[in-house]
């Protein structure tokens, strides 16, 4: 987040949403202090805290950072076209950001479903934190093979499995081979 006004940003979009402080922070379900606090640049938001808040706005991060990228009615996407959102991944981190990489296609808002191309380093891992969102999503493995934990379930996926789940039942993805896993993913509605 750095040379980025997330105070300003949120205040901007808030306002223009028509809410109080008070009304982003009852639909988010955060503090109202907390809104003030990120607002005033007096405090700065975890990416679980920032999500939350978006939330309330109906706003997801990549448009929350990339406020004026402009839309597009594109059908077809080369590998130069899709959208890096790998640091928007909770807990992104150096180290971690360049183990995993998200590529999303298209605009995921627009169409209410998020595809992204997947790319996981051996060791690479979504955090011991496992992530929770609302919706649905499933995927593909087309190269190497992911470790999937969903709630108290867990699998090691091949290239050809699949998988389909409620997101909001905790998971997470581990990398526990030797090669890059790859993997095909979609989830409606989108998550980052």
């Amino acid at each position: 987040m750095d040379g980025f006004d997330v105070g300003t940003r949120l205040r901007v979009m808030r306002m223009a949403a028509g809410l109080s402080q008070r009304g982003l922070a009852d639909m988010s379900g955060v503090p109202h202090g907390q809104i003030s606090m990120i607002e005033t640049n007096r405090s700065s938001p975890s990416v679980a805290s920032l999500r939350k808040i978006l939330g309330g706005l109906g706003v997801t991060l990549a448009e929350f950072f990339e406020p004026d990228r402009p839309a597009t009615e594109a059908v077809f996407f080369g590998p130069d076209d899709l959208r890096d959102l790998t640091s928007l991944l909770p807990g992104a981190a150096p180290g971690r950001s360049g183990r995993i990489r998200l590529m999303q296609v298209g605009n995921a808002r627009a169409h209410n479903l998020q595809i992204l191309h997947e790319r996981y380093e051996p060791g690479a891992d979504t955090g011991k934190t496992m992530l929770d969102h609302p919706g649905s999503e499933g995927g593909v493995v087309i190269a190497g093979e992911i470790e999937l934990t969903v709630g108290a379930q867990t699998r090691l996926l091949r290239a050809g499995d699949a998988y389909l789940f409620n997101s909001t039942v905790p998971h997470r993805f581990r990398n526990i081979g030797t090669a890059n896993a790859v993997v095909v993913s979609a989830c409606t509605p989108p998550y980052l």
